[in-house]
């Protein structure tokens, strides 16, 4: 198995993750809530561990009508909602990007590849009557520093982003740092609720009463496929 790191932002991710990845090779550990901490957190993990690829990994609020909560939601492509360098200087830096970095930071090919036919081979089947099938949504991941409680500020950032399938606070600052770092990076994120549903996090806080602790099991899944 390869030397694999795995980045989560809370204490009640870090629990559940650390409990399935007992191995010396994989490596869970908690960054804090927002970009700075999320950035910090995975310098920190290069630096020390020097993993042959990094995943994000934890909950995040959901788009599409497709989506449920329980779901997962695979990076095909992260971005900020909340970065914009304006056009004084550089009239070609769209909103979301970081003047002279990427766009986007699209995920590492091999591992998104993998994680596909992973879920594909492991997930496919009908679920049985104590399982429940999770279902798997490649897409483009967007991050801010906002914890996303109403309909009003979901819609803002989908104005931007229609095409979103998850918004969090750490995926892509992750992403950026792995880029700099020339370290293969992918993000899974469990969709703990749908903001554009819901009413004052009620789903959230529901997500982690009642069903959180089988919410990880695609992420071990995939880091056992490599």
């Amino acid at each position: 198995m390869k030397k694999i790191g795995i980045i989560v932002a809370m204490d009640k991710e870090l629990r559940q993750l650390q409990q399935l990845f007992p191995a010396s090779e994989v490596l869970v550990q908690k960054c804090g809530i927002g970009k700075v901490n999320a950035a910090l957190g995975a310098q920190r993990m290069i630096n020390e561990f020097h993993p042959d690829c990094i995943i994000s990994s934890g909950c995040a609020g959901g788009n599409g009508d497709d989506i449920n909560v329980q779901d997962v939601v695979i990076s095909t492509e992260l971005c900020y909602h909340d970065v914009y360098c304006g056009r004084a200087i550089d009239d070609t830096t769209v909103y979301g990007q970081v003047q002279g970095l990427p766009a986007r930071y699209a995920a590492d090919p091999y591992l998104l590849e993998k994680a596909i036919s992973i879920w594909q081979l492991a997930f496919s089947q009908e679920p049985t009557a104590n399982s429940q099938k999770p279902h798997l949504h490649p897409g483009l991941i967007v991050t801010g520093d906002w914890f996303v409680d109403s309909k009003d500020k979901m819609r803002d950032i989908l104005s931007h982003f229609p095409e979103a399938k998850a918004v969090d606070m750490e995926s892509c600052a992750i992403a950026q740092t792995c880029y700099l770092n020339h370290v293969p990076f992918i993000s899974f994120r469990v969709i703990s609720d749908i903001p554009l549903r819901d009413t004052d996090a009620s789903q959230y806080h529901n997500f982690w009463d009642t069903i959180a602790d089988h919410s990880f099991q695609v992420t071990r899944t995939f880091v056992e496929s490599l």
